[in-house]
């Protein structure tokens, strides 16, 4: 169930709203209307994977009781024992599903052998509520987070459904006050509902119409795209990531405010960049953070001799594209932006384009050349894209397939670039024009794009969430 479908919006929205405002009295009572929902919405898709979900939940919560109960005693060995053991199962549970059919694969190629490749589906949102689960464990051993007894209150934790599937990825210790001391009002409910219409209008009328686009230019035949073809596709298939999975966030952070959870914000307006570190600090900001301080600083961080600097910059960066996904596209993904990611950090590139406009453009034009990476089907695909947009292909730099493809998309794409910048905020602040009158033209404009996204909702049946894969 995607949070962008008649479904969801009409039926399922509807009946968990209802349902929290019958019970919203009774705190455990509203948690376990919640939970079940939450369960619900996730066995909605896949029903079997939500026993692989729940005994993921039921281990980490005896861990990190067991992990709080040894952590008590003089000797800590067996604490830090439990929190190893906590590791290797959450890895192992996301190993088996994950990459286990792809390492198998790859072993089989390298070494001429035949080991059976068993046939093994990817539950939705492993990732995300496997990392969850994780650093509930590793918070509670290092003592920033209090251990929760009630397994219901950490199901909900992890299950709970605006960010079950696709983020962002949650600590335990930013909502742990609120599940059992959350206070609900009218304030963050409209809060939360605008925020919701605009992570939709933001999927639906953005995301979902650059996809098309995207399909189609990277479906082509080699003979048929243009250098400038090729750069449109992945400018836009950027595009297309930050406004499905933004908006996802939008609206996981809209539904939050619905029941009174404060999730942080995943996306800073990384359009706005000026180097790629300064991108990464503006994207998908839970899974940089978590990658800061689940593996870059147990690792030794940055107060390290250079070479171990390397290393742990390249070690966070080859997880991160594995994280997305079990192929090799995604490892290169990585570890290239490790290479650019070195570059600027060792030579001072990075601050100084931090401080000339010229930044902005070589911070897109790095971002968007490395991502076209992870939209390939293969690494054949992807030496043949890059071949297009570098001019290797002999490609003409323009034809007539790309300037109809563009001029049927060009106003989407045009919309798209102004909406990923701060264009209230210029409006306001430069502009100097009343932000009352903003606000009021911001909810008119609002209601409009709503309408118009629920007719795409009803009559267009392209409605995929890119992360829902990763």
């Amino acid at each position: 169930m995607v949070f962008s479908s008649n479904v969801f919006l009409y039926f399922f929205m509807t009946a968990v709203l209802i349902g929290y405002a019958v019970f919203w009295r009774w705190r455990k009572v509203n948690n376990i209307f919640l939970t079940l929902a939450s369960l619900g919405f996730y066995a909605w898709g896949q029903p079997r994977f939500v026993f692989v979900m729940l005994a993921s939940i039921f281990f980490n919560w005896l861990f990190a009781l067991w992990v709080d109960r040894e952590k008590r005693k003089p000797d800590r060995g067996r604490a830090k024992l439990a929190l190893v053991l906590a590791i290797v199962m959450n890895l192992g549970l996301l190993g088996v599903f994950k990459y286990l059919v792809w390492l198998l694969r790859n072993i089989n190629a390298w070494f001429n052998v035949s080991f059976p490749v068993p046939e093994i589906a990817l539950p939705i949102g492993i990732s995300f509520f496997t990392f969850q689960a994780m650093s509930y464990v590793i918070d509670v051993y290092r003592g920033d987070g209090k251990v929760q007894r009630n397994f219901i209150n950490v199901c909900l934790y992890v299950s709970f459904f605006p960010q079950l599937i696709a983020g962002p990825i949650v600590r335990y210790q930013t909502v742990a006050d609120e599940i059992e001391g959350r206070k609900e009002n009218i304030h963050d409910f409209t809060s939360g509902v605008h925020r919701f219409l605009v992570g939709l209008c933001k999927k639906t009328m953005l995301a979902n119409t650059l996809g098309l686009l995207v399909d189609t230019f990277f479906g082509l035949e080699r003979s048929q795209l243009s250098v400038g073809g090729a750069w449109i596709a992945a400018a836009a298939y950027l595009m297309q990531v930050y406004y499905d999975f933004s908006g996802y966030s939008d609206m996981a952070i809209g539904l939050g405010k619905m029941f009174g959870f404060h999730f942080l914000e995943n996306f800073r307006y990384p359009f706005t960049s000026k180097s790629v570190a300064g991108f990464w600090r503006r994207w998908h900001i839970s899974l940089t953070s978590w990658f800061q301080d689940y593996v870059y600083i147990p690792l030794g961080g940055s107060r390290v001799s250079k070479p171990r600097l390397l290393f742990n910059m390249f070690m966070v960066w080859a997880l991160t594209g594995l994280w997305h996904g079990a192929a090799w596209t995604y490892v290169l993904w990585g570890i290239g932006f490790f290479v650019i990611l070195a570059i600027e950090r060792f030579t001072g590139m990075g601050k100084w384009m931090e401080k000339h406009p010229i930044g902005h453009v070589y911070a897109m034009v790095l971002v968007v050349f490395f991502t076209v990476m992870i939209r390939c089907d293969n690494l054949p695909h992807a030496w043949s894209m890059y071949g297009s947009l570098l001019g290797l292909s002999g490609a003409p730099l323009w034809n007539s397939v790309t300037g109809v493809l563009f001029k049927e998309s060009m106003w989407f794409f045009l919309a798209a670039l102004v909406c990923g910048l701060p264009v209230r905020d210029f409006i306001v602040q430069k502009l100097h024009v009343n932000e009352a009158l903003v606000q009021i033209v911001g909810a008119v404009l609002l209601v409009a794009l709503t309408v118009v996204s629920l007719s795409y909702i009803s009559l267009n049946s392209y409605n995929p969430f890119i992360y829902f894969n990763f």
